[in-house]
Parts: structure tokens; sequence; C-alpha cells
């Protein structure tokens, strides 16, 4: 039996809609939500980005203001504009599109950012409330997991979560939310020993590594929840860090590529401009 199939596409469309009606409430009250994105450079993936996030905007009602710099700025120019972002009261959102050129700092950047504007969710003083189990801005890709969970309706309380990957973006911060509720947490990483022997203990798995295909079906252990994080371009088309057609054989749940993680990653930051347009 083929595995559920969990699509983000769907659940965004869906939050969009509800974020739209919360967007219009906000107007009505004085509130013009304000999403700010800095790009330093013309990155192609960056600048794809970035259009994205600007249609996503304009879908429920939120201000875009894009701001581009050159690709030999500064990290004190940075620092200005990003100073100038903050100071606006009218700039509810700010995120810095990384990766940023090699010779700026990317952690000093992104702790530039004022933590209530810190629609990411990088900014060390979230990081801690996060760690902490306090509210606090969540990153957008592992808040979009959780909540694809959620609405699949995956059980998670006392769940055996195993997580690839052990980036501040999404390893870390999802290992995190899975304690939260109530899941025994692994983090696994590119050291890790007998990989598959802990993979396939697995109720929940997700996959964030960048290896294309790199989770067969004989690490999956049966009516798993499988979610990929992975964007990988192979022979012209996109796909996974999951063998999509192998693995759905096997798991319970799983998230295609693309069409999964993505839409909701982009509709988490809508929900976090949302939030700290209510808080501001």
């Amino acid at each position: 039996m083929k595995a559920q199939m969990i699509s983000g596409k769907d659940y965004a469309a869906e939050l969009a809609g509800q974020q739209a009606a919360r967007a219009d409430t906000l107007r009505l009250l004085g509130i013009k939500p304000c999403l700010a994105v800095i790009m330093v450079g013309e990155d192609p993936a960056s600048a794809t980005y970035v259009r994205n996030k600007e249609r996503a905007c304009q879908k429920v009602g939120i201000d875009s203001r894009p701001v581009f710099l050159p690709e030999d700025t500064t990290q004190e120019t940075l620092h200005v504009e990003i100073d100038r972002l903050n100071a606006d009261p009218a700039v509810h959102g700010i995120l810095v599109q990384l990766p940023l050129p090699a010779h700026l700092n990317e952690a000093a950047a992104l702790m530039r950012v004022n933590a209530a504007k810190d629609v990411d969710g990088f900014h060390a003083l979230n990081a801690g409330f996060l760690l902490r189990g306090a509210p606090a801005v969540t990153p957008c890709t592992p808040k979009g997991i959780l909540y694809m969970l959620k609405k699949a309706r995956v059980p998670l309380d006392g769940a055996h979560a195993v997580v690839l990957g052990r980036s501040n973006i999404v390893g870390k911060p999802a290992a995190l939310l899975l304690l939260q509720e109530n899941c025994t947490v692994s983090l696994c990483h590119s050291h890790t020993r007998n990989l598959a022997d802990i993979t396939r203990q697995a109720d929940i798995l997700i996959v964030a590594i960048g290896k294309p295909r790199f989770v067969t079906a004989q690490m999956v252990k049966p009516g798993a929840a499988v979610i990929d994080v992975g964007i990988n371009r192979v022979d012209g088309k996109l796909c996974g860090d999951v063998d999509f057609d192998s693995v759905s054989d096997v798991a319970g749940w799983i998230t295609p590529v693309p069409g999964g993680v993505g839409p909701m990653t982009v509709a988490m930051l809508m929900e976090n401009t949302l939030e700290a347009a209510c808080r501001a």
C-alpha cells in the first residue's frame, strides 16, 4: 500500500486564505503587515527565492519591501541597512537572504536584526528561547514540518523521531520542536555510525542532508512518516534527499519534492510576519 501523501502545496494554499483574512483584519486596525527582504549580490537561486516570497506576500496581503545590495557591499553597509529597517515602525519582519557573499559575516548580520523582527527565527535570542521551550519566533522550515505532521494526524506523543542533519536552520530546531511534542529524538549527522540501524527505528524520519535520494526503502521503518527537506537538481529535475519511489512503498506518510516542505516554509514565513505585525 502506497504512503499517504503529505502535500505542503495544499496546506499552504489553505493557510493562504486564512492569512489573507488576518491581514485584512490588521489593515482595518491601521496595521499594514510588511516584510523586508535583503539580498546581497545576484545569486540566481537566491533571486528565485526572493521572487517566491514576494509573490506569497502579494497573495496574502503583506507589503513586500525587497532591498537589493551589490555583491561588493561591505559588512558596515549591510549593518546600516539592517539598522534602518530595525528602526522603521512600518516594517514588521526582516529577512536576510542566505547565503551572503563569502566576504560577509552571516552570523553578525543575523544578530544585527532586531529579534522581534527576526521572522526567520535565526537570532540567538530566539534560538535560546526555543531551546528553553519558551515562546519564540520559530524557524520557518521546522515550523512547517510540525504543522504538516499535525495536519496529517501523524502520532507525535511518545514517537521516536529521527532527524538527519544538524543545521541551525532545520535539524537542531526541528529536534527541539519534536521534543516539545513529547517525541524521543535522535539527531543524526555525517559522523553517525550505523545510520541505517537508527533510521529503521524511526516512527518519524526527517531528512535534511543535501544528498539526492540518499534515504532508500531499506532505511525506513514500515509505516513511518518521512519528511523530505532536501532540494536537489539531478539531470535537470528536482528531487529530494529521499528516494521517493521506493520509500513511498514502505512509509505510512511521505512528502513529495517539489510540493512538500518548500511551500510550507514560505507559508510559515508569512505566518511569522503576521505574528510580528500583531506583536507590534
